[in-house]
């Protein structure tokens, strides 16, 4: 393997939505320093961590029926059952939601948590508090898919926050995804919920770290069996 190869095969891929951000960070770097040197290596640095805040890693996603993974980098934020938004149309019962809280140096990539198609996409304008907090579900800005398939139907929702002003969503309803497939992305900082049917047991923990595509979240062909009561949020 030749130097270039391995040089090559050591960088993390940039997804397309951050060249123009990597773009005009380096223009104002070379604009700035022009004028003020020291501004040049700060600007430099800045431009480097706006290209590593858009890397998109491959991901190896388990294939096994029924496992639902996460749809993106970050910590467990909540775990419990609580009421979907409205505009998804899921039902007004409370179902399983596991909340993922992504900082601005997680990838944010989404990616799809399990292979289906997509029956709904739901946009809501809304508020920016900070995604940790709990009432970011509701009140701030958030887009909203629901996948089905033969065994299930999830809802995923793309909540903006303190810092994340702007959800990307390339997917429509009628697609198909597959588990794993890349769905979209929120720039700096946010949070992703995923709503499960009746009955699922999570396999995550407050707190735990989540790789997006690779985490298994749930499986949603074990039921919840002796589990002790979950508390509910309103």
């Amino acid at each position: 393997m030749s130097l270039v190869d391995s040089v090559t095969k050591a960088l993390v891929p940039i997804h397309r939505e951050g060249w123009p951000f990597i773009a005009i960070a380096f223009t104002a770097t070379i604009v700035v320093g022009w004028f003020v040197d020291p501004l040049f290596w700060i600007g430099l640095a800045l431009t480097g961590w706006v290209a590593y805040f858009f890397r998109d890693p491959p991901r190896v996603t388990p294939v096994r029926e029924g496992l639902v993974v996460s749809p993106a980098d970050g910590v467990v934020s909540h775990c419990g059952l609580a009421r979907p938004p409205k505009e998804l149309e899921l039902g007004q019962e409370p179902m399983m939601r596991v909340s993922i809280f992504m900082n601005v140096f997680n990838c944010h990539v989404n990616r799809a948590p399990m292979h289906g198609r997509i029956t709904r996409v739901a946009y809501r304008a809304g508020k920016f508090l900070n995604a940790e907090l709990d009432k970011a579900s509701e009140d701030n800005e958030r887009n909203g898919l629901v996948i089905e398939n033969e065994k299930a139907t999830i809802g995923v929702v793309q909540i903006a926050g303190l810092v994340a002003r702007r959800i990307v969503c390339f997917v429509r309803e009628g697609e198909t995804l597959t588990a794993g497939e890349r769905f979209g992305l929120i720039r700096f900082g946010s949070r992703l919920d995923v709503y499960f049917p009746e009955g699922t047991q999570p396999k995550v923990a407050l707190g735990q770290t989540m790789i997006a595509g690779e985490t298994v979240l749930a499986d949603l062909r074990e039921t919840q069996v002796n589990a002790q009561p979950l508390t509910r949020v309103s």
